[in-house]
């Protein structure tokens, strides 16, 4: 009876490793046949992806992304459903790839797989410029904070964030403030437009990606202000659906062809200003 069962479990395995890697290569297939690249990202995430005044998504990921759709030979198609939705994976062929400033957790990589880091960036506080109690990330504790919710910046602000790069020793950064009252917002825009209505008003404080952030400080009209960047630096990485080792080598070897050839520093350089690139 023993051995039976154990016949058993030895060939449910074999058929479960058989299901499990049945579809490698079934992505880049799909995109040859089709000649279209299907990138996911966030429709409201400026300078990286964001809807212009065409009503087109453009951006740095953007221009990533077309780029790696250049060099397969394809179109690129956008599509920019709600974080939540990207970061729950099973994607099941809707998108191919998800180049949308996405960073690794142990939470996302049960059901996303991180393929290679192409660039970083510091987390900064951001207030009205009338505040003058908020000098750095110390002063937040007892304040109202707003971020995008689902993100690392909300996960700092709770103290529970841990900082997980595939193949490394997870990092936990230092949390040097008291207690905040979280506020998260579907998109960025939504909470540094909060903080743009006057200080204390809705946020006290507002804590994102500095990129982003310097961004909308250059366009708020003297209403917004960087008090410190000193929090934490997010690695973010290319996302694609679990399970096709096709599909993430052949990202791999166009994002070194990228990087190699100066691709990825000229559109860092185009969006941003400086090479936020990281080494392929």
């Amino acid at each position: 009876m023993k051995l039976k069962n154990a016949a058993k479990l030895v060939v449910g395995g074999l058929l479960a490793g058989m299901i499990s890697t049945a579809h490698a290569g079934e992505t880049l297939d799909r995109i040859m046949k089709n000649k279209v690249l299907v990138e996911v990202t966030d429709q409201a995430y400026p300078p990286f992806s964001y809807i212009d005044d065409k009503g087109e998504v453009v951006g740095f990921d953007v221009d990533i992304a077309r780029e790696v759709a250049k060099r397969l030979g394809v179109e690129l198609k956008v599509e920019t459903p709600s974080w939540e939705i990207i970061t729950a994976g099973n994607w099941k062929g809707r998108w191919d790839i998800c180049i949308c400033s996405m960073s690794p957790t142990a939470e996302r990589a049960k059901v996303l797989d991180f393929v290679n880091q192409y660039y970083g960036a510091p987390a900064v506080v951001a207030v009205n410029s009338d505040n003058t109690t908020i000098k750095s990330v110390k002063d937040l504790g007892g304040k109202t904070v707003g971020t995008q919710g689902g993100t690392p910046y909300e996960k700092y602000l709770q103290k529970e964030l841990v900082i997980e790069v595939p193949g490394k020793e997870p990092v936990k950064p230092e949390f040097p403030f008291g207690d905040v009252t979280v506020k998260p917002y579907d998109t960025e825009d939504f909470a540094l437009q909060d903080l743009g209505l006057g200080d204390g008003k809705r946020l006290d404080a507002a804590v994102a990606g500095y990129l982003t952030v310097a961004e909308r400080v250059k366009k708020s009209g003297g209403k917004l202000k960087i008090v410190d960047d000193s929090l934490f630096t997010e690695p973010l990485w290319v996302a694609v659906d679990k399970g096709d080792p096709e599909w993430e080598a052949k990202i791999k070897e166009i994002f070194k062809a990228m990087y190699d050839d100066g691709t990825l520093k000229t559109i860092s350089e185009k969006w941003v200003g400086r090479d936020i690139s990281a080494k392929q």
